[in-house]
């Protein structure tokens, strides 16, 4: 009999208005200086107000940290920990994008622990963490990355990524409000979302699915794939809001516990070498490595077409396969994310460099239900570069 280990969030809020909670849970934790880690676009939109001035009027000491940007590098992390550990804070509040949740997780741990941020690091790092640090409270501003119920923290590094992760990085509370998510603006709403949805595509065909993660995976999919053309289309619409969030802050669930593999191990360093999105990166490459490990995971596959168009008829499952690919590639090109890395200006000669740092993100390629070698990773790049899905040779395949 196959265990399952099942990981999650100790708190969560979910829904329109669950910000209203934030203040009770801050009282639990009596912290004498709260640290709020956002970015300035967050800021400037009256988002962190609505966080800092209720907190305020409560009589808590708060500051707001905005030294953040997009696809974190290193020495972004290295400066907040050294400002957290200066400051004496006693709680970490994250407001924002991915990017800022994992910063704020990871100011809010190694706060209290000793050495560099790089001697964390998974791939070259040698030290473990040993402390649970400071409380956090983690609160997103999109509905894509699932940052607020993971334990990773993801650092850009030269031509990479690499991350942090331990338990310890889980959010104590998580409040998921819908509603300060209207203000994305359509691109990110997108990129975001197809972030989510690939979240909950890669763990249904993890190697370390469940059936716990598998119908957070496949209830993520069907909320997303309903919502996220009408919230890039009007970011006002309020239940597609509602579904875009929940259906993120279940495929986070999902791919936290069962994992996710060769999309997220080939956008790294795409994220590292271009500094294109986190959720763009993902979306660009969703079509090509499920169409090139499409026979490796037939069945599921067929369950995600009919999770993404609803019921799709007695479609035989090799048909069902293919049409799911399809749907994915049409998804991300409704949303208006271009689907080759040409249309990202990345050049054909940077596909080698690619490729050698894809095979190191070993942590994530050991999840694909297809085992991807070099050459695999190398064929899914030229893929998706020119725009022309591809597959292994048959002899390759292992069902």
């Amino acid at each position: 009999m196959t265990i399952s280990t099942l990981t999650f969030t100790p708190k969560s809020y979910l829904g329109w208005g669950a910000l209203e909670h934030l203040v009770l849970e801050v009282k639990k934790y009596s912290p004498s200086k709260i640290l709020v880690v956002t970015d300035p676009i967050i800021e400037k939109i009256g988002v962190i107000d609505r966080v800092s001035l209720r907190l305020k009027e409560h009589g808590f000491e708060v500051d707001v940290y905005t030294d953040i940007v997009p696809e974190p590098p290193l020495e972004v992390g290295e400066k907040l920990v050294r400002y957290t550990r200066e400051g004496k804070y006693t709680m970490v509040i994250g407001v924002g994008g991915g990017s800022a949740l994992d910063l704020a997780k990871l100011a809010a741990v190694l706060a209290t622990q000793e050495g560099s941020v790089a001697s964390y690091l998974n791939l070259t790092g040698t030290r473990k963490i040993e402390q649970k640090g400071l409380p956090k409270i983690l609160i997103p501003t999109t509905s894509g990355t699932g940052s607020e119920v993971t334990n990773i923290s993801v650092l850009s590094l030269d031509s990479t990524k690499d991350v942090i992760t331990h338990d310890y990085l889980l959010a104590d509370v998580a409040i998921i409000d819908p509603e300060l998510t209207v203000s994305l603006p359509p691109r990110a709403t997108a990129s975001t979302g197809i972030d989510a949805l690939t979240h909950a595509v890669e763990a249904y065909v993890s190697v370390n699915a469940s059936p716990i993660t598998d119908g957070l995976a496949l209830k993520a999919i069907r909320l997303i794939s309903r919502s996220l053309r009408k919230a890039v289309a009007n970011g006002y619409d309020k239940e597609a809001r509602i579904d875009m969030s929940n259906g993120s802050y279940m495929a986070g669930l999902a791919f936290f516990n069962a994992g996710v593999a060769g999309v997220h191990a080939l956008s790294y360093p795409l994220g590292g070498q271009f500094h294109i999105s986190h959720g763009e990166s993902n979306a660009v490459l969703l079509p090509y490595v499920m169409g090139y490990i499409r026979k490796s995971c037939t069945k599921q596959m067929a369950d995600l077409l009919n999770a993404l168009v609803g019921k799709s008829g007695n479609l035989p499952e090799e048909e069902a396969s293919y049409k799911c690919v399809d749907e994915l590639q049409k998804l991300v090109k409704e949303v208006g994310i271009p689907n080759t890395l040409r249309e990202f200006n990345i050049p054909v000669t940077a596909l080698e460099s690619l490729t050698k740092d894809g095979i190191k993100q070993k942590r994530l390629l050991a999840r694909s239900p297809f085992p991807l070698c070099q050459d695999d990773i190398r064929k899914i790049y030229k893929a998706a570069f020119d725009g022309v899905l591809t597959e292994p040779e048959e002899k390759k395949i292992s069902v």
